[in-house]
């Protein structure tokens, strides 16, 4: 028996490889299906099936591409309805892989067709659940997701999702280990654990989920306090019930190399998206006119799908040599399919060519504290979170989200200088180049971000500060 977690980080996303003598499955792949291939012909077996906990809402899967590929049989749990060819499996209904059984418990509460994958071993003991987004390390699923209707409010999912809990799961033995689709970082729950799997037994000690809590305090506890879901989560969802376009076509039309006339006869002819996926001090130096800046080294796909609202965008990118394959992909796993080149050469090509550059100015923490003294009225934008800004800020800034970037644009006038700084510079890097691009004429990155500001001695405030001296 081999069970295998494949942790996938910018995502905070876990996909399963089950394998038992000579056949294996998958459970919940991610839209590139040529690792799980490439996995089970290096072992020498056949990938039976490929089971899928819910339509997950922030990734697309690979599920229709690898059922295609490879000849296996797309599994979902009761009450899924697909626009493509899938078994739905009934409540307690087993399925065979080599010497070992994995059951369907249908789980609904993060979604209706929500099922947890039980693995019974080649003696038919339970081994472990792959519980997708029904049970988390410390946390469980958001409830809601799932399409609007009078059995599907939050508060009716949050109902059935502490039925499934207390009827599906808890029950079982506390020595089966508890393998969820997302760790910390994930938007689909709210306090999830930075570890990846755990025993049922622990969790029962330590998760409030599972604790002696009331339906009506778990109800509440679930619907309080939770962020309203990414703008990308439904299409996403959308997807992956109605099915995909192959990733195949997705590499082909997108790995297609432009010289720097041919890039800018293609933005220009396309209106597409200028996507700059390279480190932030590269972009700062040296970026194409009116290209957003959203580097790979950091949360790039939740980005993607915050600020990029239209999955259709045809998308043109600037990438460090190498890294293009990457890049399609990565934005594939979010649904934006529609890559439809690279600058060749990248930016050094553009330069060499003599097109139009645009930077964008930075300061030190230090330098801005300099000219803090000089002018009491800077406009210093802090574009972190909510929650991170009332935790602590300095006490002249002003709390301007990334996620909210689309509300504030056309609050300040176009032609003043504007500080913007996050936590550590990537954030304020992606704000910072889309306010260029609506006509911003000066804005000044602050290195280093927030921690670079405190050391350099700016005092700071927090949220229950403010309320005291309001008082």
């Amino acid at each position: 028996m081999k069970v295998e977690q494949i942790y996938t980080g910018c995502l905070a996303t876990a996909t399963y490889y089950i394998e038992s003598a000579g056949e294996a499955a998958i459970i919940d792949p991610l839209r590139e299906t040529s690792p799980y291939i490439a996995k089970a012909k290096q072992n020498n077996v056949k990938i039976k099936y490929v089971f899928e906990t819910h339509f997950h809402a922030d990734f697309v899967s690979g599920h229709v591409d690898l059922a295609k590929k490879t000849g296996a049989q797309i599994i979902y749990g009761p009450t899924a309805v697909t626009g493509f060819e899938a078994y739905i499996a009934k409540d307690d209904e087993e399925f065979k892989i080599g010497e070992l059984t994995i059951k369907a418990l249908h789980t609904p509460g993060h979604t209706p067709e929500s099922t947890t994958y039980l693995l019974l071993d080649k003696d038919n003991k339970p081994y472990c659940i792959f519980t997708g987004d029904t049970l988390f390390i410390g946390d469980v699923g958001r409830p809601d997701l799932a399409q609007k209707n009078a059995d599907t409010t939050p508060e009716a999912m949050a109902g059935n999702l502490y039925d499934s809990l207390r009827n599906k799961i808890m029950p079982l033995p506390n020595d089966v280990i508890v393998y969820p689709a997302h760790g910390a970082g994930s938007a689909c729950g709210k306090n999830m654990s930075k570890e990846t799997f755990d025993t049922l037994g622990n969790q029962k000690e330590t998760n409030y989920a599972l604790s002696n809590i009331s339906k009506e305090d778990f109800i509440k506890e679930l619907t309080t306090g939770i962020l309203p879901p990414p703008q990308y989560f439904p299409k996403n969802a959308k997807m992956n019930k109605e099915g995909i376009e192959a990733i195949d076509d997705v590499y082909e039309r997108g790995l297609n190399a432009l010289a720097p006339n041919d890039f800018e006869i293609a933005a220009n002819q396309t209106g597409a998206l200028l996507l700059d996926v390279r480190s932030p001090e590269a972009f700062a130096e040296a970026f194409i006119p009116n290209s957003i800046f959203i580097g790979l080294d950091g949360q790039f796909a939740p980005w993607v799908g915050a600020l990029i609202t239209d999955l259709s965008q045809p998308i043109l990118l600037i990438v460090d040599e190498g890294r293009e394959e990457e890049t399609v992909k990565r934005l594939a796993r979010v649904g934006y399919d529609y890559t439809i080149g690279y600058l060749k050469g990248g930016i050094d090509a553009w330069k060499a060519a003599g097109k139009e550059l645009d930077d964008v100015k930075t300061v030190s923490a230090d330098e801005l504290k300099v000219l803090t003294a000089k002018e009491e009225n800077l406009k210093v934008l802090d574009v972190r979170k909510p929650g991170e800004y009332d935790a602590e800020h300095l006490e002249f800034t002003l709390s301007r989200p990334l996620d909210f970037i689309n509300d504030w644009t056309n609050e300040f006038d176009k032609n003043k200088p504007h500080y913007l700084h996050c936590a550590g510079g990537y954030r304020s890097m992606i704000s910072s180049s889309i306010l260029k691009a609506r006509g911003y004429e000066d804005i000044i990155n602050v290195n280093g971000g927030f921690d670079a500001l405190k050391n350099a001695g700016f005092a700071t405030s927090n949220f229950v500060c403010q309320s005291k001296k309001m008082k």
